[in-house]
């Protein structure tokens, strides 16, 4: 840091911030879970083609990649995924582990000093066999999990079954040696979580068109004495109930997150644990994603939180929480026990996530792996706020402030910075709180970011969250733009420079804005959701094929309104540059969406640049695309709010 601080431009202060930092620091420790008393997790790797490595920490400390690459341990059923390993350890004491290979969705078995052997064939039809949230059974020699079968070559060609696998391989190469456990009656399935005395297995189900934050159906049934289901009986749940997450506590008590208050909480054989106007759960996006988890001595360890989740122990006789103590302010959904050992991941304002373990006799927690490390000296990391804004009719608008901070510049008096607003992708999620360089990366050079959790957000009830119902493309829109009008209003930023970007639904909020109002100056649209009458019919993924029916509205009943809300059929109304970045791989939401949109703005002489990426699906994982990605993006802004960036490539905008 100079001694003397600058006066510069906004948006022009130098940074040690390049995005190849930003971009090797993208991505979080998942999956965490334990192998006998060791911990393992998966990690991100964007400089190895962005893989998912599995990772083991030894009992001294130290951290091993198990699997070299390209072993890429990631499941792709529902497309978002699933928990995609189980591990034990074996009767001579080394571990035993199963885990999904992404490049061709099989289920191997691994065992340290070994070569992982697969599992599960190849499936000759459509997109393949594919595996999630595996339990392993030793005793009985196989594997539970959930099944994604593809019977045809359309995304709707599916069906998702709880099956059991068997461990020595003779499934490899036979589909019928992979027993069913569960009839095929529900469109999604997650994983089974049996009882501790293997007699119950408990589950959750759902079908279209809700989406599991709309209704789901907690399931329960007896395992027989030769590992069959008995018939499934629906215990909690339905369409307007959500069942986030089950498991069984130490003595065989079901417990399970329901948000029939309003509010996920957590119930134990159908009695609330801990009533509050907090959440206990959270949209299921992924198979195995875990807000609580019991453990031996009865307690339960529990994200929960309005907004941010902390971490804390439930004590289920009293109905208290005790939490953590430590200095991160956000959790994921990615909670595991032993004994009474609790692992979670963790991060804050300061930190990216990282490993965390919990000591449940002293409430003390401790980071045990993934540790965060200082890419640069962190007084160039922004400094966040919280703040809540006001929308029409008054309502409440939840956002992150993340002010433009450099402790080497300031801004010329009388100058106000450009604030590019995120809209979070979902859009039923959240963005939390935590260190991101890819927000250092801009507010470092001064310019402000304002992350927005627009109505139709979790963590804040289901009431929040139901706002966004038949209203996608206009209350999401709308709160994007109070915030950075208020921002403007307050004398925080520059109305004249303020742009808008996001990834996915995040792309359709910023898509939709920029085609419907005069907010911004311009806008940065990463693999969005453009044309919902093509999304609606067969250009998406099985999962979300049916989410339309809510957040716009059924469409047998409106279909006009998939038509008007579409920024593919305003886009002759779009008149400020804009970047538009796309996966080639994606099937989430394809590159047609994005072709579409550009030819219908053919020929109307608007700036912009539209950059592809092969080998990139739904959400960049690869460092090099990320620092293309971020800095185009930047290039863009340059040239719209008029700065001199000296390093970064310029950005070719076409009309």
């Amino acid at each position: 840091m100079g001694e003397t601080v600058q006066t510069l431009a906004y948006g022009e202060w130098p940074s040690p911030i390049d995005a190849a930092t930003a971009a090797a620091h993208d991505g979080s420790p998942e999956f965490v879970g334990f192998v006998g008393d060791e911990v393992w997790w998966t990690e991100p790797r964007p400089a190895e083609a962005g893989r998912r490595a599995l990772v083991r920490r030894h009992a001294d400390g130290t951290e091993e990649s198990v699997l070299p690459a390209p072993w890429n341990v990631r499941s792709r059923v529902i497309e978002y995924g699933g928990r995609p390993w189980a591990g034990t350890v074996g009767d001579d004491g080394s571990p035993l582990v199963v885990f999904v290979h992404f490049a061709d969705q099989r289920l191997y078995r691994f065992e340290p000093g070994g070569e992982p052997r697969p599992l599960t064939p190849v499936s000759p039809v459509g997109q393949g066999l594919r595996w999630a949230e595996p339990v392993l059974l030793p005793e009985r020699g196989e594997v539970w999990c959930v099944l994604e079968e593809f019977t045809g070559d359309g995304p709707g060609d599916v069906r998702r079954v709880l099956a059991a696998v068997p461990l020595d391989g003779s499934a490899a190469e036979d589909r019928a040696a992979v027993r069913e456990l569960s009839d095929g009656r529900h469109r999604f399935v997650t994983g089974p979580r049996l009882a501790p005395d293997g007699r119950r297995a408990a589950w959750i189900a759902w079908d279209h068109p809700r989406m599991p934050w709309d209704g789901t159906e907690l399931l329960v049934a007896d395992v027989t004495p030769d590992g069959t289901l008995g018939e499934a009986r629906t215990v909690a749940g339905g369409p307007e109930e959500s069942v986030a997450q089950a498991d069984w506590s130490h003595d065989g008590r079901l417990l399970y997150a329901s948000d029939r208050t309003g509010w996920w909480n957590l119930y134990r054989d159908g009695e609330p644990l801990c009533p509050r106007e907090e959440e206990f759960g959270g949209p299921l996006w992924k198979l195995g994603h875990r807000w609580f988890a019991p453990l031996d001595g009865g307690l339960v360890a529990v994200l929960h939180g309005k907004g941010a989740l902390a971490l804390g122990i439930l004590d289920p006789e009293t109905g208290e929480v005790v939490d953590a103590a430590g200095p991160w302010s956000e959790f994921a959904a990615c909670l595991a026990a032993h004994g009474e050992r609790v692992v979670a991941v963790g991060a804050g304002p300061r930190t990216a996530h990282e490993v965390v373990e919990l000591d449940t006799r002293t409430g003390r927690a401790r980071v045990i792996g993934a540790a965060h490390r200082d890419a640069v000296d962190p007084a160039y990391y922004p400094e966040p706020q919280v703040r809540t804004f006001t929308g029409p009719d008054g309502r409440e608008i939840h956002a992150h402030l993340h002010p433009p901070h450099n402790p080497d510049c300031t801004g010329p008096a009388g100058e106000l910075p450009p604030y590019v607003i995120w809209a979070h992708g979902g859009p039923t999620g959240r963005v939390p709180l935590v260190l991101d360089l890819e927000i250092a990366y801009f507010t470092s050079r001064g310019i402000g970011v304002a992350e927005v959790n627009y109505g139709g957000s979790t963590g804040y009830g289901r009431a929040y969250r139901n706002r966004l119902r038949g209203q996608w493309g206009v209350v999401d829109v709308e709160d994007c733009a109070a915030v950075a009008l208020g921002l403007a209003d307050e004398g925080t930023a520059d109305r004249n420079r303020l742009a808008v970007r996001g990834g996915s639904a995040g792309g359709w909020t910023t898509a939709a804005s920029l085609t419907t109002t005069d907010v911004y100056a311009c806008g940065t649209i990463i693999y969005p959701v453009l044309d919902l009458t093509g999304w609606s019919s067969g250009e998406t993924h099985d999962f979300e094929s049916q989410y339309l029916e809510t957040l716009i509205g059924p469409l047998a009943e409106v279909p006009e309104r998939y038509a008007e809300r579409s920024p593919t059929t305003h886009a002759d109304r779009l008149s400020v540059p804009f970047l538009l970045l796309q996966g080639l791989d994606d099937v989430i939401c394809p590159p047609v969406q994005c072709e579409r949109f550009l030819n219908r703005l053919a020929g109307r002489g608007v700036p912009h640049a539209y950059l592809t990426f092969e080998g990139e699906g739904h959400g960049f994982r690869r460092a090099e695309t990320m620092v293309r990605a971020l800095e185009a993006e930047l290039s863009l802004y340059a040239q719209v709010f008029g700065l001199k960036v000296p390093g970064v490539p310029v950005l070719e905008l076409g009309t």
